[in-house]
């Protein structure tokens, strides 16, 4: 990516990450062990909507996310579900599998990837699963 430019604006903005975040929990509405860390797993629309706005600003897009909801803070939020490394692993899966899936320019995908692998480890609040 250019020097400047945001990841963002090199995957296309909002559609790439309301595409991506489709994909992911695509694969989650499939996935037993992360569909219970739902409140209500048939209602996935909320969810999406916080992790698409979170993503979007995070690499540059609207602000909406932190305009709504503030800091991320993103342990304090995801405090009240039981992560171990179960659920974390799952996570990775198929946030691997979302960005693969979209096929973004390379250095957008290695740099997606490599957030993703920072960022799950602080999803977790449990050594083990249950």
């Amino acid at each position: 990516m250019a020097e400047g430019t945001e990841l963002y604006d090199v995957v296309g903005g909002m559609p790439f990450f309301e595409a991506l975040v489709d994909r992911f929990y695509e694969g989650v509405a499939d996935d037993p062990v992360l569909l219970r860390l739902y409140p209500d797993p048939q209602d996935l629309v909320q969810a999406r909507r916080k992790l698409t706005l979170f993503l979007a600003q995070y690499w540059g897009g609207p602000t909406t996310y932190s305009e709504e909801r503030g800091h991320p803070a993103l342990r304090m939020r995801h405090a009240p579900f039981e992560i171990g490394s179960v659920e974390r692993d799952r996570w990775l899966v198929h946030m691997r599998a979302a960005v693969e899936a979209l096929d973004p320019p390379p250095e957008a995908a290695n740099a997606l990837l490599a957030y993703f692998e920072i960022a799950a480890p602080s999803l977790q609040n449990r050594s083990a699963s249950p």
